[in-house]
């Protein structure tokens, strides 16, 4: 059988690699996307998204898309409110739509992105296993169902965990310290009044030494909460979150002297609890040019969401490699060595202000110092 052969794959059908394909259609250049989970509703997308008018809205400006996304803005999404253990509210910033980061449900978004490109151009249930270089810059793409391609660029936007990442470095993310245990209060305002209050409008962030409760009120009237803990990286080994009120107890019991509005957003959750690792890569990750390879988003720079640029900056990295491509039409190394002149230092700039802010988050006198960051940016 003949390899199939792509002259420009994508591995990975998140934000980044959806905005990359966009902007070369756009421009006339066609692309073949691999994605591995088994369809577009194969897993629910996430929370909410303030899209950055110096990075995600460029990017859906490029795209062709920006007026379909602020038709998709969530009103009153851009509220904040800082609390301490105690609930004492200390920081009730309004959504005035001044702010310039409209909110939008990262499903939504995502499906905007998806709906925008020809059919069949995302290959769904394709999980790469792995790549090698071949003659000329080209690489060979071999999938887990024992398939493979070729490809004369291949650009990985797969994620924390990339399998395009070995091409060009030896850079492996690292745990910052911090995991999550993620939860959803749905229909909040009629089923979870104490939560929806706490939580208000927009986003919500509740901060002690060393923990927390991150939460946003969703388009769709539910709360999606991120309870924050600074522990070793194998401390929820022994947990067995399949057990929902085991592992409420055990993580509830990290939040002993609390108040109790804010043990509710955990206590009275629906659902599983689903616990996460906060990994990053290096802060300087870089890599010298490698002929006919690159990577975007995550890939290229895991970083922590204390800084809540991730998603912005994968877009931003899919526009503009778009846009170098179709600069530099027939000479695809001229168009990565542009792209990656940018991508290095403003990636290396973000990386530290997200590790940066994971530090005032959850410090000894937290929330002091968040509320002295946003009293800065004011």
């Amino acid at each position: 059988m003949t390899t199939p052969h792509h002259p420009l794959a994508i591995i990975g059908g998140g934000l980044g690699g959806l905005t990359l394909a966009r902007v070369l259609h756009v421009n006339g250049v066609e692309a073949a996307v691999f994605d591995l989970d088994a369809s577009p509703a194969a897993r629910t997308q996430g929370g909410m998204l303030d899209i950055h008018e110096d990075s995600g809205q460029p990017a859906l400006r490029a795209a062709g898309l920006y007026e379909e996304f602020r038709a998709l803005v969530h009103p009153g999404g851009e509220a904040t409110r800082v609390l301490d253990k105690a609930a004492t509210v200390l920081l009730d910033d309004p959504d005035d739509g001044t702010s310039g980061r409209p909110e939008i449900d990262r499903g939504q978004l995502r499906d905007l992105l998806l709906n925008s490109l020809p059919e069949g151009t995302v290959r769904w249930g394709a999980k790469v296993t792995g790549a090698r270089p071949l003659d000329g810059g080209r690489h060979e793409v071999t999938l887990a169902d024992g398939t493979s391609f070729t490809t004369d660029l291949l650009i990985g936007a797969d994620g924390a965990w990339s399998r395009v990442r070995a091409l060009l470095s030896d850079a492996r993310p690292a745990y910052t310290g911090i995991s999550f245990v993620e939860v959803d209060l749905p229909d909040a305002d009629l089923r979870h009044p104490v939560g929806a209050e706490v939580v208000g409008d927009g986003m919500l962030l509740a901060l002690g030494a060393g923990k927390g409760f991150l939460g946003h009120r969703e388009t769709d009237g539910s709360l999606h909460i991120y309870v924050a803990l600074a522990v070793p990286e194998d401390e929820f080994d022994g947990v067995d979150f399949t057990d929902t009120e085991a592992a409420k107890a055990y993580t509830l019991g990290h939040f002993a002297d609390w108040d109790k509005s804010l043990r509710a957003l955990l206590g009275d959750a629906d659902g599983p609890l689903t616990p996460r690792r906060i990994h990053a890569l290096p802060i300087e990750h870089r890599w010298d040019r490698v002929p006919g390879v690159t990577l975007l988003g995550d890939a290229a720079h895991l970083m922590s969401p204390f800084a809540g640029v991730g998603a912005n900056l994968a877009m931003l990295d899919g526009a503009d490699l778009g846009l170098a491509l179709a600069t530099h039409p027939g000479d695809a190394e001229a168009a990565l060595a542009a792209y990656e002149e940018k991508l290095f230092p403003r990636s290396e700039e973000s990386a530290a202000d997200s590790a940066a802010n994971g530090e005032l988050m959850f410090r000894a006198d937290a929330p002091q110092g968040i509320l002295d960051m946003f009293a800065g940016h004011a």
